[in-house]
């Protein structure tokens, strides 16, 4: 199986056609994982009930 050089692997789209292959190829895209930071957040009820909490035991 040598590559003719049809260039189809080179467009960008998830899926193509080889002729080198006679058969259809669908891309494995690698997703990056981009990190979320959905921990406590100022100005919600429970981060400010919690952190007062934290302020009193830290101040006895």
């Amino acid at each position: 199986m040598d590559c003719i050089n049809c260039e189809n692997c080179k467009l960008d789209t998830k899926t193509y056609f080889c002729l080198a292959k006679n058969d259809f190829v669908i891309k494995q895209q690698e997703s990056t994982i981009e990190k979320v930071r959905s921990g406590w957040k100022k100005g919600v009820k429970e981060y400010e009930i919690h952190r007062r909490k934290l302020r009193k035991e830290v101040e006895v």
